[in-house]
């Protein structure tokens, strides 16, 4: 029996299934959004929180941790406790978000797309549709 056990198998064998997390993870702290299925944000997200908590003092050995939660990526973990962690120094978590993004053709599955929520690129976003607003009003 299941009981007590929250984390999905995804089809997969235990090492796969961690390493597809990692690589998830790695690619996630690197583009700061990335779209998968909605089962498979939902299973990242703790991962993610985890990570950033354990980076946010940026020590020695934080930093030692999040590299080997990371497939050994330097790059991805210097973003994180650099970056990220230090963007969302006075958030006590919640630093993702998860927005469901309709389903994928094909096989209907249910896809989602999973960001940072402090991320540079939601403040670019934003900033940019605010001009384009302006500058479509000012056209008419």
């Amino acid at each position: 029996m299941r009981h007590g056990i929250t984390k999905r198998k995804f089809n997969r064998p235990t090492a796969h299934r961690i390493s597809m997390f990692k690589t998830m993870a790695c690619s996630l702290i690197e583009h700061e959004r990335i779209k998968t299925t909605l089962p498979k944000a939902k299973d990242l997200r703790p991962i993610i929180e985890k990570l950033v908590t354990v980076a946010k003092p940026n020590t020695l050995h934080a930093r030692k941790i999040v590299l080997s939660k990371l497939h050994n990526n330097v790059r991805a973990m210097k973003k994180l406790c650099d970056d990220i962690a230090q963007r969302c120094k006075n958030r006590n978590g919640g630093y993702t978000r998860i927005l469901k993004a309709g389903f994928r053709y094909g096989d209907v599955a249910p896809m989602a797309i999973i960001e940072f929520v402090d991320s540079s690129l939601n403040q670019a976003t934003s900033s940019d549709q605010n001009v384009d607003v302006s500058t479509a009003n000012s056209v008419e």
